[in-house]
């Protein structure tokens, strides 16, 4: 007989996947693990292996619903990167307005539907309510509010990447299709309002921000290295190099993403089947980082648009430079739900966003390795092809968000049930009263 308790949360919702949460316990109440357990394989990097690289970026999309475009792209980039390939201007314009397209629908999604309902109704309130169908029910103009972001995000998807889930139009060379003016003028109208619906979002959120600074300051706190892209200091999610910053708040790396392999390693553990991603350099577990929204608002000097740097230097302002807060996240995808729609709204009216000039016509295959680096709303992706002569794909490595975020998260969860179990931490928390009663 084992004085162990387990306790298992399966399967964990709110979660884009499968996975399921494993507590361990000692007799006396003491929290001895946390893991976070993928329980499914994938097997995309077999999948793709003896096909056309042609092939490759209409498979990927389907790794994940939720971040198509990025897979999309990143395979489409690692070809490119394999074959010597540079696509048009306008082709790339085409790719960053349908890669910024989806990372706003993704991060008003996550907003409304995974996080908020859990504040605006309450943490502790019927689960049965806790969720976005109650927000819609009863608060119908946050509902109405969410619906309208969200549409507007996937129209953009649909309309530059052919499909609203798994686009199709990106290939090696450049766009299969050109934009038109006629879609770009029904964007370019439609965007005036988007915007506003954004700031609208923006208000929300720091209403939730100030009402929860209790939990949000205070639950889960565990520091960790921090990855993600930026562009000459700027916040980007299409091109650039990766930097990675330290717990304490300083930057440690700034590589290109060819060069992954230097700086990330891969540890295998024994109870997921998701490998976690680590600053190699360091090694596990002391290297552990995370990714995502607030790992980019970490790394990078400012945002990229006016408006998004004023929301970042204000959660700088309250938080500080480097941000460990798990609940923080929320706030950093809203800082860059403002910066997507300001760059939408940049290349919808630039000229060269309806060009013909879309596409290469004279792409070979050829033996080859690339690599593609893009970031999806959850974190950076890296797709790295190998092809041969003909340009069969011989062998795939794929480093998606939740092999970056996992041993953050397992890093986190440990905190907080150690508050929850140890501390009873979260009976002496400011908790403000629900909005919907």
């Amino acid at each position: 007989m084992t004085d162990e308790k387990t306790i298992k949360i399966h399967p964990v919702t709110r979660l884009e996947g499968h996975g399921e949460l494993t507590v361990k316990m000692t007799k006396d109440g003491k929290v001895k693990d946390v893991q976070f357990n993928v329980s499914s394989t994938r097997f995309f990097e077999k999948f793709l292996e003896g096909r056309f690289a042609e092939e490759a970026p209409r498979v990927a999309p389907r790794i994940c619903g939720i971040c198509p475009v990025p897979h999309h792209l990143a395979s489409v980039k690692a070809v490119e990167d394999a074959w010597k390939v540079t696509p048009p201007p306008a082709a790339i314009k085409l790719r960053r307005l349908a890669i910024n397209a989806k990372q706003y629908s993704s991060h008003a999604l996550h907003f409304f539907a995974l996080a908020a309902p859990d504040f605006v109704v309450g943490p502790f309130a019927d689960p049965a309510k806790r969720n976005v169908a109650t927000i819609i029910k009863e608060l119908p103009d946050v509902g109405k509010l969410a619906l309208q972001v969200m549409k507007f995000g996937q129209d953009l998807v649909t309309a530059v990447g052919g499909k609203a889930i798994h686009p199709v139009t990106a290939t090696p060379g450049g766009m299969l299709n050109p934009f038109s003016e006629e879609k770009r003028d029904i964007f370019l109208e439609r965007v005036k309002e988007a915007k506003d619906w954004t700031l609208q979002t923006v208000d929300l959120a720091k209403k939730v921000v100030t009402d929860y600074w209790d939990p949000i300051t205070k639950l889960a706190i565990a520091p960790t290295y921090y990855v993600g892209l930026h562009d000459k200091g700027n916040l980007e999610i299409y091109e650039g190099k990766l930097r990675v910053m330290n717990p304490e708040g300083e930057i440690v790396e700034d590589f290109t993403p060819r060069s992954y392999k230097k700086y990330m390693g891969e540890y295998v553990s024994d109870h997921s089947y998701a490998t976690h991603i680590y600053y190699k350099p360091v090694g596990y577990p002391e290297g552990i980082w995370r990714a995502n929204s607030l790992a980019r608002c970490n790394v990078v000097d400012k945002m990229a648009t006016p408006l998004a740097d004023e929301a970042l230097q204000e959660m700088r302002d309250k938080l500080g430079r480097v941000i460990h807060a798990t609940f923080a996240y929320h706030w950093a995808r809203i800082i860059e739900l403002v910066q997507a729609i300001e760059e939408i709204e940049m290349l919808l009216e630039d000229p060269e966003i309806v060009s013909t000039d879309v596409k290469l016509s004279d792409v070979e295959p050829r033996k080859g390795q690339g690599v593609g680096c893009v970031e999806a709303p959850r974190g950076t992706l890296i797709h790295n092809y190998w092809t041969d002569d003909d340009g069969l794909i011989t062998k795939v490595n794929m480093l998606v968000a939740t092999n970056h975020n996992i041993a953050g998260i397992e890093k986190s969860l440990m905190v907080a049930a150690k508050q929850v179990f140890e501390e009873k931490a979260h009976e002496g928390l400011k908790l403000p009263d629900p909005m919907i009663e």
